[in-house]
């Protein structure tokens, strides 16, 4: 992990993400983990080259590297990313 995203800057950023967006979290395994079946999905970290999922299907726990298109800056690079491929994933979705 970089030194911007230390593991107190990825356990706040999983946290939001899994209480406050937790449908994003589903649309970006099923979006780019290629996961479609996935009926819920939850972020266990974030790192300045990707981010660590574990998504359920089937009733299994899968886990899923998703990478990044570029190298995260910081946790607010975090942020407009994360917005940029829910935004993306919806557009692929139509």
């Amino acid at each position: 992990m970089s030194d911007n995203f230390s593991a107190e800057v990825s356990s706040r950023i999983c946290q939001h993400m899994n209480e406050d967006h937790s449908s994003a979290v589903g649309i970006y395994v099923q979006a780019f983990g290629g996961l479609m079946e996935a009926t819920s999905a939850k972020m266990l970290a974030i790192d300045s080259q990707g981010m660590d999922l574990m998504a359920q299907v089937s009733g299994e726990d899968v886990p899923v590297r998703i990478n990044f298109d570029h190298e995260l800056k910081d946790s607010e690079d975090a942020h407009q990313t994360l917005i940029a491929m829910v935004k993306q994933a919806r557009v692929k979705s139509k």
